[in-house]
């Protein structure tokens, strides 16, 4: 298994765990997301998975709607991305993004590993669970985004940041910079 399927399998159970703890009663919580619930935030990240497979003209994974069973919705599209990413030539297909050129799996890696690192926070946020992330790939997500600064805040899908207090850790210092308030 290559290093990139590797990462999006821990990232991904990171997710699922906070996925699969969320209480019936609390799906419709408000999120860090502006105008979005926990449920949201969910079909957020099953709508980015799918949309991968569309990039390289593959049909993307499918469960059920998110509306009906979150949970399943979930799994059936984190199932699709690591057996794609575990099958080599899907894995290497190419696609033209909006980074340029690149692969299947170099997308997941840098894009959709992403959202599910920050969107993990936001569902525990949303939800009353924990909200510790991988100290190691906090870091690296924060690396990676900080030169992207002017871009995010460009893109309207991150709001402005926020001033973290003077003693706050690196993931507290790396959502501040997502615009969340912790």
């Amino acid at each position: 298994m290559s290093e990139i399927a590797d990462r999006h399998r821990r990232l991904a159970a990171a997710f699922t765990e906070r996925v699969e703890a969320i209480p019936e009663q609390r799906w419709e919580n408000p999120s860090p997301c502006p105008g979005w619930t926990a449920r949201d935030v969910v079909g957020h990240v099953i709508e980015a998975g799918q949309s991968y497979f569309t990039l390289i003209g593959q049909e993307p994974p499918s469960g059920p709607p998110v509306d009906r069973d979150p949970v399943a919705a979930w799994v059936a599209v984190r199932d699709g991305v690591q057996a794609a990413l575990e099958d080599p030539d899907t894995a290497t297909t190419e696609y033209d993004g909006v980074f340029g050129r690149m692969t299947f799996e170099n997308g997941i890696n840098q894009l959709f590993c992403f959202d599910l690192l920050v969107h993990a926070w936001d569902l525990a946020r949303a939800t009353g669970l924990d909200e510790r992330l991988d100290p190691h790939e906090v870091y690296a997500a924060f690396e990676m985004v900080k030169p992207m600064d002017d871009m995010l805040r460009g893109s309207g899908a991150f709001g402005p940041k926020v001033r973290p207090p003077r003693e706050a850790d690196q993931q507290t210092r790396f959502l501040a910079f997502l615009g969340r308030t912790v």
